[in-house]
């Protein structure tokens, strides 16, 4: 996404010869002026946070090998259960009466089809967190589309205003309403992306304490 970093000095010289000065969140606009913690190994990630494929069980889990309880998607209730655990719809607070209900009702097997449960969340909110991260990637990509746009057209203006003969024409004024209103978008894309760039670190961290509470019952 190299096209989606413009350099300081051309805004600044697009600021000098346009009188734009919203050009400047396109050196710094909170999406795309973020520091790359892995930009060699995926240059289409925007966020500060760190990209990992998977969740690492070990992060979210300190229970016993999710095997040894068979498969979760074998067992109906623990699968139900999982399900919704695992949708954000579901506030943590009432977690725990979800989790004491089962366990009550599974009586003797309660231990074990609670590691199937989280077997079940683990697995269904991977899955999630992996849309979402490719949904991030795909948003980048268009602000990074947009971007290159963006200095085109702030270089047209610019042009547009450096003519002797008539610096303020019907075509540079066209030039600038659309640029203001590009921008406008792009300003608010980005701060978009910054908020979407939290959802999977807010995703393993319901996970982590999804499975704290899971652990606690073993």
């Amino acid at each position: 996404m190299k096209s989606a970093y413009l350099s300081v000095s051309w805004v600044s010289s697009a600021r000098r010869r346009s009188g734009f000065a919203v050009l400047a969140l396109l050196a710094a606009g909170p999406a795309l002026a973020q520091p790359r913690v892995e930009a060699k190994a995926d240059p289409d990630w925007p966020c500060v946070q760190r990209r990992t494929p998977d969740i690492s069980l070990a992060a979210v889990w300190s229970g016993p090998d999710l095997a040894s309880a068979g498969r979760w998607t074998d067992d109906q209730d623990a699968a139900a259960l999982a399900v919704r655990l695992a949708s954000r719809r579901t506030l943590l607070d009432e977690v725990d009466g979800l989790l004491d209900t089962f366990a009550r009702e599974a009586g003797a097997d309660a231990k074990t089809r609670l590691v199937r449960v989280f077997a079940g969340v683990y697995e269904i909110t991977g899955a999630e967190r992996s849309k979402v991260m490719d949904g991030i990637t795909r948003y980048a990509r268009g602000q990074a589309r947009l971007a290159a746009r963006l200095r085109e057209e702030g270089d047209a203006l610019s042009k547009a205003k450096d003519s002797p003969e008539a610096p303020d024409t019907p075509e540079s004024r066209a030039l600038d309403e659309k640029l203001n209103w590009d921008t406008r978008i792009f300003e608010e894309r980005a701060r978009a992306l910054t908020a979407v760039c939290e959802t999977p670190v807010l995703m393993e961290q319901r996970l982590f304490e999804i499975g704290r509470r899971v652990a606690a019952r073993l």
